[in-house]
């Protein structure tokens, strides 16, 4: 099986922490040059740190905010003058938790272009260097809500949504340039995104978070939350040359919770 990605760099959205930073170290491993993109530069030096240069490769980083998808836009451009991007991964954090008839015009079109925009332009701005190279990945961490939408979180169920139906359409245009766009569905996973939820929705309930997180262990059948390296894993595959015919696809990577097929 072909799992090296000598000789392929990486772009990694939101990587100083959790599944982003988890995917980047993976990338790493297999050889693979890495930059990573966040707008924490502090957080970005010591992220760079973490990742492997065995295999001889160069590590970056790039600064930019995506709540201003022009200046995501404009950095990344500057990275295409000196490199060509064979794989990028959309990972953003995901909006805020509350219920969809109490949701804000202003919180969907914010989610809107924190995430579509972003992916859309990102895609646009790499693909020119993919298809004269025959060869990209875009992958995307969206959530199993694409199967199955979770309680409280309204404005992210619909943007997760729609950004699933924005990487299938873009799979079906540029497979036959041997690119593909898939999509990873994380369950619950050890972040500090999960850890916020779990607080807001205990407090919600007027619970313990402890109690509210015990509860939904129970819900999936492997009794127990994700690690960002579960996640990470299937990144790395799906990055690599073994994985060329899978495209379009949404995959979950829950423990078994989703209930869909």
């Amino acid at each position: 099986m072909e799992l090296s990605l000598k000789r392929k760099t990486a772009l990694i959205c939101g990587s100083t922490q959790g599944i982003g930073l988890a995917i980047a170290q993976e990338l790493a491993l297999l050889g693979a040059d890495c930059i990573l993109l966040a707008r924490n530069e502090d957080r970005l030096k010591s992220a760079v740190a973490l990742l492997d240069t065995s295999p001889g490769q160069h590590h970056q980083y790039a600064i930019a905010d995506f709540q201003y998808p022009e200046q995501v836009i404009k950095t990344v451009a500057g990275l295409l003058r000196i490199s060509t991007i064979h794989i990028l991964v959309n990972n953003t954090g995901g909006p805020a938790p509350g219920l969809i008839q109490q949701a804000t015009a202003e919180q969907f079109l914010h989610a809107f272009q924190q995430h579509i925009i972003n992916n859309q332009q990102l895609a646009q701005a790499v693909l020119p260097g993919m298809k004269k190279e025959g060869y990209g990945r875009v992958i995307n961490i969206i959530s199993t809500s694409v199967k199955m939408p979770i309680p409280n979180l309204g404005v992210s169920n619909t943007i997760r949504a729609a950004t699933a139906g924005w990487a299938k359409t873009l799979s079906l245009e540029v497979a036959a340039d041997g690119i593909t766009v898939n999509n990873i569905l994380p369950g619950f996973i050890n972040t500090g995104r999960l850890e916020s939820l779990i607080n807001s929705n205990a407090a919600a309930q007027q619970i313990a978070p402890d109690e509210l997180a015990a509860q939904m262990k129970k819900q999936i059948p492997a009794q127990r939350f994700g690690e960002t390296r579960e996640i990470a894993a299937l990144a790395a595959f799906l990055a690599s040359p073994a994985a060329a015919y899978i495209n379009g696809t949404s995959i979950p990577v829950d423990g078994g919770k989703t209930g869909a097929f």
